[in-house]
């Protein structure tokens, strides 16, 4: 089946862009911690590189540590909870050489795919809500289905409940819209939020409930929108986006 793309509009760069499909190209990265990396330093994010591109395929999620003192990396991978084994190893492969080249003097950055985020610092992150790192993208196209905001904001707050009991951290659903001009009958919002799984579910609960809160800044009156975070993340949008296995 083809599905058309859609126009998006990322905060703060105001560039248009989406597919329906996992995207091979970033979607925004933030580059902090501007002290200057050390070849020590550098040689340990290799390390933590190769380290994580075997480890997170397997389960989608991982995290390491590598080398000591100042010199210690600390990083994580987290794959879309739709991808297969080979996209997630294609996503973390490529996400941990780019955001070299992005940040290259930085000890801290983050990126983020359609499928998979890649983060890492010099200090201690593991189980701590990031709500300092995000970025908003919004589908242009205005919905125009009476009750879709309370819809959708309901769909989300049932993914939030499913996805922080899930051993995951991960959650898909839909939700029927009603009839409208640009909305016909019977149309569906698909769904999707999750966490890195450093987190506890209680704190994946509080992450996903931050973000879906900022709804009416990210995407209100939208056809689509995210809110993507450096530890939770929804999506939605008026066309499937999610695959099935």
């Amino acid at each position: 089946m083809h599905y058309s793309s859609k126009p998006y509009l990322i905060i703060p760069f105001m560039l248009c862009f989406s597919s329906p499909f996992l995207s091979t190209s970033s979607l925004f990265h933030i580059c902090f911690d501007k002290n200057s990396t050390s070849p020590y330093y550098d040689s340990n994010l290799n390390k933590l590189a190769s380290l994580l591109q075997v480890n997170v395929p397997p389960t989608g999620f991982g995290v390491g540590s590598t080398g000591w003192f100042q010199s210690r990396a600390n990083g994580l991978a987290l794959c879309r909870g739709d991808t297969s084994k080979s996209v997630c190893t294609a996503c973390v492969v490529e996400a941990s050489r780019k955001i070299r080249v992005f940040c290259p003097s930085n000890k801290g950055a983050i990126i983020w795919y359609d499928a998979c985020l890649y983060k890492y610092s010099n200090q201690a992150f593991f189980g701590q809500i990031d709500s300092k790192h995000k970025f908003y993208l919004f589908n242009t196209d205005d919905a125009e289905e009476p009750n879709f905001n309370e819809k959708t904001k309901n769909l989300l707050s049932r993914l939030v409940s499913k996805a922080y009991t899930s051993p995951v951290l991960y959650a898909t659903g839909e939700q029927e819209l009603g009839g409208g001009r640009a909305i016909p009958l019977n149309k569906i919002v698909y769904g999707l939020v999750q966490c890195t799984r450093d987190l506890s579910g209680n704190d994946c609960k509080k992450c996903l409930e931050g973000i879906v809160s900022e709804f009416p800044d990210c995407c209100e009156g939208k056809q689509g929108g995210r809110v993507v975070g450096g530890s939770c993340n929804f999506r939605y949008e008026v066309y499937p986006f999610i695959n099935t296995k």
